[in-house]
């Protein structure tokens, strides 16, 4: 049914557009390889019809998904495209439900999906086939969004808003990569996405910072905080040899992606010493199903003073996106490995934590609450802080000796056989 609503002059608008492009649809897949690496490829021809999405379409797009599961395949998706053909009707529509169950099948599977968002990426492709990728890729200056530039306000139409660097900028898009440059890039997020062993633990981290035990809680405390300690960026260019970032936002006080650490591939989610927004705890709990469902083991770094805490956190959803993180990690069927690297801050930071493999390097600290909110709570003066600091038994030590936490972090990394 390629011509549902019998549109006039359709039929001859198709046979231009074979003609013009040598293609029979807007959409051509086959398999192909990045590197050494394997998948099924999904090409937008913009110049059929602007890369619009027919009856004929979904069925190509179907018949890709279906094949990508038969073969245990990923799926690359590379996009040009204004949406919806119109003249197809409400049968092209529909095509967005059968775009969306074929991908809800491969996740099933187990399969990751890249897109690649192009000059332009809009309309229910982008909001279907695009953003709902496990790596949303996308090519500067192209225009992605969901409302075209034919249909959106005219006064919106050059709006930076309709941008890949805004969709960057915003967390929707994972990476920025020039044209030139999509080959190399696929081959290096389809290594590490393919290249997960779901039953083996990450490594621990070794310790960076100072080794030596603290003498009391608060100090223990003043330590964690100091500007001179190593942070997550530290850590994570000491653990890996490569990595790529899965972005969540701006300033949101976590950073998430996949690193490659001896040829393995292994998932990270690190706070970043800053109070962790909704928005972190959003990004920390897509990158651990991301992982649990490609098989990748999850290291976690802990180091935030808590959940932020403001009218703009709670309006946000704070407990709820810390709950869903909670749950995420309940539920995960791959193993988690969690370092304390620096402020262990209450419920925010334990949202991070593994539920059973948690460490602790000698210099940081993990609490119920911090020393100065206790004693607000207990209607305590400033000087008595250090003494409820050392009353909550934040030290690495101290919470060995409570069976709190699994270990302390050396200068050596620690393997984990189950």
């Amino acid at each position: 049914m390629t011509d549902p609503l019998g549109w006039d002059g359709y039929a001859e608008s198709l046979a231009r557009a074979r003609e013009r492009t040598g293609a029979d649809e807007s959409v051509v897949w086959e398999r192909a390889k990045f590197g050494g690496h394997e998948a099924v490829t999904i090409r937008f021809e913009f110049g059929f019809l602007g890369g619009s999405v027919g009856t004929g379409t979904g069925a190509l797009l179907e018949e890709a998904l279906d094949q990508a599961r038969s073969h245990r395949l990923p799926v690359v998706s590379l996009l040009s495209t204004g949406g919806t053909r119109m003249q197809e009707g409400v049968p092209a529509l529909r095509q967005l439900q059968r775009i969306a169950r074929g991908l809800a099948r491969l996740r099933e599977a187990g399969l990751p999906h890249i897109t690649v968002a192009r000059q332009p990426t809009t309309g229910g492709v982008w909001a279907s086939l695009g953003a709902d990728a496990d790596v949303v890729l996308a090519v500067p200056g192209a225009q992605v969004g969901f409302a075209g530039r034919r249909v959106r306000p005219r006064r919106y139409a050059d709006d930076p808003a309709y941008t890949a660097e805004n969709q960057y900028a915003a967390g929707y898009v994972d990476e920025l990569v020039a044209d030139d440059a999509i080959a190399d890039r696929l081959e290096s997020w389809l290594g590490l996405l393919t290249g997960g062993s779901r039953h083996r633990p990450a490594e621990l981290p070794r310790a960076l910072g100072t080794l030596d035990p603290a003498p009391d809680g608060w100090r223990a405390v003043q330590r964690a905080r100091s500007a001179e300690r190593p942070r997550a960026g530290a850590y994570l260019d000491d653990y890996f040899d490569t990595r790529v970032t899965l972005r969540g936002g701006i300033d949101d006080g976590a950073v998430c992606g996949i690193g490659s650490r001896g040829g393995r591939a292994i998932a990270f989610a690190a706070q970043t010493g800053t109070a962790t927004t909704p928005g972190g705890f959003r990004s920390a709990t897509r990158l651990i199903r991301l992982a649990a469902r490609l098989g990748l083991p999850v290291l976690t770094l802990v180091d935030t003073p808590g959940a932020a805490a403001d009218p703009a956190a709670e309006t946000d959803g704070a407990g709820n996106a810390i709950a869903e993180l909670f749950g995420t990690i309940a539920a995960a069927e791959v193993p988690i490995t969690t370092l304390v690297i620096g402020e262990g801050g209450s419920g925010g930071a334990l949202a991070f934590c593994s539920a059973d493999r948690i460490w602790l390097t000698p210099d940081a600290c993990f609490s119920v609450i911090a020393p100065e909110l206790a004693a607000g709570i207990l209607k305590r003066g400033h000087e008595d802080v250090p003494a409820l600091a050392d009353a909550l038994k934040p030290r690495p030590e101290d919470l060995l000796a409570l069976g709190a936490i699994d270990g302390i972090a050396g200068p050596e990394p620690v393997t984990f056989t189950r």
